[in-house]
């Protein structure tokens, strides 16, 4: 495999041996063998909604991104590592690893998104009810975003500082 070419099930021998170490140097635990290909399932379908999410506004690409590493983390180490380093995602992942960090462009990208998404529904769709409904799920969605960290602080500068 080469490039940024999407690793396939068949490309994952799936052995459990070899894996790559995770951020804290621990080896990543694969599900058992007869589950694995629904982990490998999940993270699929979670990274194909994810792109496509990028296209469509309303749905949110950042969570099926992180959903996708989460379940290739247990089903395929192969795709993990295509997406740990991968130009776009991979730094979507380690920021939300390494504290659960989203980036203020990726703020203000599903905000402008969101916005999108209600005015688009305000002149389409004539059942106001389901209009609040998105609305609440939308603000719900923006004001957990909002109230997570924007920069990935430093711990080892709290460590130096005398108390």
């Amino acid at each position: 495999m080469s490039g940024n070419a999407i690793p396939t099930a068949m490309d994952d021998p799936a052995q459990g041996h070899g894996m790559p170490p995770d951020s804290d140097g621990a080896t990543a635990k694969l599900a058992p063998a007869a589950t694995r290909w629904l982990w490998l399932a999940l993270a699929y379908a979670s990274l194909g909604i994810g792109i496509l999410a990028i296209f469509i506004p309303g749905i949110p690409t950042t969570e099926f991104i992180l959903l996708s590493a989460w379940a290739a983390g247990k089903g395929s180490p192969r795709l993990q590592r295509w997406l740990e380093n991968h130009p776009v995602f991979g730094a979507m992942i380690h920021h939300w690893r390494h504290g659960r960090v989203v980036a203020r462009r990726a703020k203000l990208s599903a905000s402008i998104m969101m916005s999108l998404c209600l005015v688009i529904m305000l002149l389409t769709i004539k059942h106001r009810w389901i209009i609040v409904i998105a609305a609440i799920g939308m603000t719900a969605g923006a004001i957990w975003m909002w109230s997570r960290p924007e920069q990935i602080v430093d711990r080892s500068a709290d460590d130096d500082v005398p108390k």
